[in-house]
């Protein structure tokens, strides 16, 4: 049996129809009302239409939202390391090991 013939045996696949089964009050392959459809041609549409202009504001309201969720423990943790980078230099210069050096 060729596919298309299994394809045309079932429910009538238009456009505008039930795509439900015949058994039942699901409406069978009956024409339903109030369905509405639209359609673009491929060569019609502008995937990027607004893409940059989206970008650059939609960047700039996401992050004032979520700024204070992220900045804090960031410069948090810059002024950590900045601290543990600067002590481990002067533990380790002349001035540090004369002054801890017996302690260790």
């Amino acid at each position: 049996m060729r596919p298309t013939q299994m394809l045309n045996a079932g429910p009538n696949w238009k456009v505008g129809n039930y795509l439900g089964h015949d058994f039942g009050a699901l409406g069978g392959a009956s024409k339903q009302k109030g369905i509405v459809t639209y359609g673009l041609a491929a060569n019609r549409q502008n995937p990027f239409a607004g893409a940059a202009h989206d970008a650059i504001f939609n960047t700039f309201r996401r992050t004032k939202s979520q700024i204070f969720y992220w900045l804090p423990p960031l410069i948090a943790g810059y002024y950590l390391m900045n601290w543990a980078t600067e002590r481990n230099h002067y533990l380790n210069s002349k001035a540090g090991r004369a002054e801890f050096g017996d302690s260790e």
